[in-house]
């Protein structure tokens, strides 16, 4: 076994099974923790079943931090990461680093894995990844469909996405976990496979009728389109005004987002808006008011309207929980 290393002053390194440990047989968990000289925070690993695990990482190291992690698994893995707080970096041996960030779902599968798992000195990170087999997604999909997605041994990038808005519900219902004990797997289980068939969908979606119409330059004008109204999204421009900015008509730019993002414009401009209003509602004293403000919106009323109709519920349901 490896012991843990200082890199620099301000740095730390240590590998994974060096973490300190504790188990919970009742609930088929393990506990692992950043040791204190590192700072605060744990990762809790539930076994699901045999081909199914469920992780919830959250981490606020006091230094940089580089966890060492080398993984041969005899059957290759699709992992679903949802970055729900601050982002972090798989930085591999060999060349195959993924970035996870806020707000999106990072899907990677690999059958060997040999790398650090690198955090930002007090940036609190929040992540809930489900690691699966090729096994388990052949139960639920015919005729081998699944096939295309384990066809390498190294680490590769699959998707990276924002997280649906089911997906961010379970996810909030996840952290929170509010049920008996002896019904926390259960309620787990029952979580983790609504969430993986909302941020699974996209890759087995029938995509006939776009067969060989889109190509990777497409690809990266409808990032670009994203990210424009990601970063405008308090006053955001209009789909003509967007199409003009990347260079292609709107007939065209409504297709490709359809097509790559499963939505409109708008309608991925409104779970962007949504997602970011519920943080500022979790983790900020702020009135209704000023969320409604902050996320362009003129009116309260219309927020909430459209916050009740994403989630479900009021947002002062959420202001006043925290």
């Amino acid at each position: 076994m490896k012991s843990a290393r200082h890199m620099t002053k301000d740095s730390f390194s240590i590998d994974s099974c060096d973490l300190p440990t504790h188990n919970q047989q009742h609930q088929n968990c393990l506990h692992q923790f950043l040791p204190d000289k590192i700072g605060i925070g744990q990762s809790a690993i539930f076994q699901l079943d045999q081909d199914l695990s469920y992780i919830e990482t959250c981490y606020t190291p006091s230094k940089d931090l580089a966890i060492l992690s080398k993984i041969d698994n005899q059957e290759p893995r699709l992992v679903v990461t949802l970055g729900l707080k601050g982002h972090s970096r798989f930085a591999g041996s060999h060349g195959d680093d993924v970035i996870f960030k806020e707000g999106y779902t990072t899907i990677t599968a690999f059958k060997s894995s040999n790398g650090e798992r690198q955090y930002e000195a007090n940036k609190p990170v929040s992540q809930l990844r489900f690691s699966i087999s090729k096994p388990w997604l052949d139960k639920y999909l015919s005729e081998n469909k699944s096939a295309h997605l384990f066809d390498k041994k190294e680490a590769q990038l699959i998707s990276h996405r924002p997280i649906s808005a089911q997906g961010i519900m379970s996810a909030r219902q996840l952290t929170s976990c509010n049920v008996v004990k002896e019904l926390q797997l259960l309620f787990i289980h029952g979580h983790a496979m609504t969430i993986l068939a909302a941020e699974l969908a996209h890759l087995f979606e029938d995509s006939h009728q776009y067969s060989g119409a889109f190509n990777q330059k497409d690809k990266a004008v409808a990032e670009l389109a994203r990210d424009i109204l990601f970063h405008e999204f308090r006053n955001p421009p209009s789909v003509a005004e967007l199409s003009n900015r990347v260079g292609t008509n709107q007939f065209k730019l409504k297709k490709m987002f359809h097509y790559f993002f499963d939505n409109t414009p708008y309608g991925l401009l409104s779970e962007y808006r949504m997602n970011h209003a519920y943080h500022l509602l979790e983790t900020n004293r702020c009135h209704v008011s000023v969320v409604a403000d902050l996320v362009g919106f003129s009116h309260a009323s219309n927020f909430t309207a459209a916050f009740i109709k994403h989630f479900g519920i009021p947002p002062k349901t959420v202001a006043r929980k925290n």
